[in-house]
């Protein structure tokens, strides 16, 4: 729709020029003047420069000259207004599109921040999108605001280590944070204020080098990542135990329907000392944490859940939550 509204603009300012060049040389012309001097009459009076004199000029053409000059600069007004229109009306957009995305972000709640929008960021994206996590995008690039609109996603064009522009894309609501910046340098500030924001906030930090691991960590960052260790890892495993591999990516997003979860025991909940064996719905529970970093893994259907716990089951995207069928 947009586009057919404009479509009339483009032809007006592309072809007028030339119908009226085509049409003074053509009137011109019927006067009796040569190729040469008629185009040279047609841009004077097209430009407005005129002649030294229009006495010697018969009356016929100085009529069709003046007619010409009025039509020339009648042209150049409208190409002129449908400019300015065209300006005001992008600083419009511009500013309505701004303010309906300040207004989507400033509805999210429990979400996440990705920080950068490059190629790990992308993958986030995705991964996130899969999942049904609500979350916010903020970078720098101002050139990537076009592939931020066309993938729909909800966004912030700034600088993430500033803390005007995380308060606004709400790290005070956010669940976490995660730092896929190219610079290890950047992604170290970014925590850095964002840890000072929200002393309670999940990062999740991108390192590229192995030494920037420790200094994420020291800057507040609660888990790190390296690409190229992670990559690695996975090569190794997919050689080694590919199966397993192939079992985990089933249950990431090679099958819609199956997935891992966790959950979190919290104080309250209905599933504080119950045993596994109680829970309902067909999902498998295969590891349980106990606060204390204890890991127990295939725990028996006797283990009672406490408080604190972590609870990773694997089963049918619907069957995941056991307190959906409370």
């Amino acid at each position: 729709m947009r586009l057919r509204s404009r479509l009339p603009r483009g032809v007006l300012v592309a072809t007028g020029p030339v119908v009226l060049v085509v049409v003074g040389i053509a009137g011109y012309l019927s006067f009796g003047y040569s190729p040469w001097v008629a185009a040279a009459m047609t841009l004077l009076t097209l430009t407005t420069v005129g002649f030294a004199s229009g006495g010697h000029l018969p009356t016929g053409v100085l009529v069709f000259t003046a007619g010409l000059a009025f039509l020339g600069v009648s042209l150049f007004v409208v190409i002129l207004g449908l400019a300015a229109t065209s300006i005001v009306e992008g600083r419009v957009s511009l500013f309505s599109r701004s303010r309906r995305m300040r207004q989507r972000v400033g509805d999210l709640r429990g979400h996440l921040i990705v920080c950068a929008y490059g190629r790990v960021g992308r993958a986030i994206a995705r991964e996130l999108e899969a999942a049904g996590v609500p979350f916010v995008v903020v970078d720098s690039k101002a050139e990537l605001e076009s592939d931020l609109e066309r993938d729909a996603l909800c966004y912030l064009i700034g600088d993430a280590s500033d803390e005007a522009v995380l308060r606004q894309a709400g790290i005070g609501r956010a669940q976490g944070l995660i730092c896929a910046v190219d610079s290890d340098a950047e992604n170290v500030f970014i925590t850095i204020v964002a840890r000072s924001l929200s002393p309670d906030l999940l990062i999740v930090a991108r390192a590229a080098r192995e030494q920037s691991a420790d200094r994420l960590y020291r800057a507040g960052a609660t888990h790190v990542v390296s690409p190229y260790v992670t990559s690695g890892r996975r090569m190794a495993n997919l050689a080694v135990r590919p199966h397993v591999v192939e079992f985990f990516d089933v249950a990431r997003a090679g099958q819609p329907d199956l997935r891992l979860e966790e959950l979190a025991i919290t104080e309250g909940s209905p599933l504080v000392g119950r045993r596994l064996q109680e829970l309902p719905g067909p999902a498998v529970p295969l590891l349980v944490r106990h606060p204390d970093g204890q890991l127990i893994a295939n725990p028996a259907p006797e283990l009672q859940l406490q408080a604190g716990d972590v609870l990773v089951v694997f089963g049918e995207a619907s069957d995941l939550n056991p307190l959906d069928r409370e």
